[in-house]
């Protein structure tokens, strides 16, 4: 085991985590209110970066604002392009403090404090300037759960380099705080049911409206009660629950429908890297070929640095 691969039991900072949870989602939403709509909503994301994570610029009116959580030095940092940069510390607070703070923060940087100011995706949601209980804040717990994410984020990365046909960048929804990448096919998908909790059909369906093959991670709480990895098929073609996947410790959870792959296996072998690497690519294997997908045309050997693509394009 190695520092890159931390351990990081979610019983042990499941409050902290939550907290974190719904602090992103603040952030999120304020870069989901200034940014334009991108397909499969790809604009309201957030990215690993350094020290955390960050919206990248955001347009706002005559300026851009970037936020940041850094999570090594546990502090939310804000900067204009016009030279303004704000900061306050991240610590032992309720969501309703956090949200009253950041709009603070967007003021003092000329920036636009107007967005969507309930949660998405958690049950029972609560608006953010009502949820005023104490939450804890673990700060090694976020110091460990920051470099999984960095470690992860890695691998997703270089899957993301086999496959030249519609990709999405590896990046962290906070409506469900996980680290995602997810393949297309190139084919219309059918009309998602919806049904997702406090998330509108038509943001769901507009998701999904392309067939995909999405991989992940989550640290917990998405179903699990420890972190995992998961990959799944929408649609979800005949047979994929009975794909045998890799490595040995992953399997199909039928009541939510996706192969999983417990943090903890691939953080306790030999070469996590690999371990995950094979996760991914024997999950989407089942899905692209049980759901018909063009392969030949859709893959590519894995990217090296300095070499370009082959002119050939993909390859099977």
């Amino acid at each position: 085991m190695t520092a890159m691969w931390p351990d990081i039991p979610y019983p042990a900072w499941q409050e902290t985590c939550s907290a974190l949870h719904l602090y992103t989602q603040i952030v999120g939403k304020y870069r989901l209110a200034r940014t334009p709509w991108v397909n499969h909503s790809w604009h309201a994301t957030l990215y690993v970066n350094g020290k955390g994570l960050t919206t990248s610029l955001v347009p706002d009116g005559s300026v851009g604002i970037e936020i940041v959580f850094d999570l090594l030095d546990h502090r939310l940092i804000g900067q204009a392009t016009d030279g303004h940069r704000a900061e306050f510390p991240l610590g032992p607070m309720s969501v309703a403090e956090f949200h009253a703070r950041f709009l603070d923060l967007l003021k003092y940087l000329c920036g636009t404090p107007e967005f969507h100011a309930r949660p998405n995706e958690v049950p029972n949601p609560i608006p953010f300037r009502d949820d005023r209980r104490t939450r804890p804040y673990a700060a090694d717990a976020v110091e460990r759960f920051f470099k999984a994410l960095m470690a992860i984020h890695l691998v997703l990365s270089c899957f993301r380099t086999a496959f030249i046909g519609k990709v999405s960048p590896v990046h962290l929804f906070w409506g469900s705080f996980d680290l995602a990448v997810t393949r297309f096919s190139g084919r219309p998908a059918p009309l998602h049911p919806g049904g997702i909790p406090a998330l509108p059909d038509n943001v769901t369906r507009e998701a999904y409206s392309h067939e995909v093959s999405p991989a992940g991670f989550w640290p917990g709480g998405g179903g699990t009660d420890f972190p995992a990895f998961y990959s799944y098929a929408y649609p979800s073609p005949k047979g994929f629950a009975d794909a045998r996947p890799a490595p040995e410790g992953a399997y199909f959870d039928n009541k939510l429908g996706e192969f999983l792959l417990p943090y903890d296996v691939v953080r306790r072998s030999p070469d996590p890297e690999a371990a995950l690497m094979v996760f991914l690519q024997s999950t989407y294997q089942a899905a692209a070929d049980l759901g018909g997908w063009d392969r030949h045309a859709l893959e590519a050997p894995l990217g090296q640095p300095l070499r370009p693509r082959p002119l050939n394009g993909g390859h099977r």
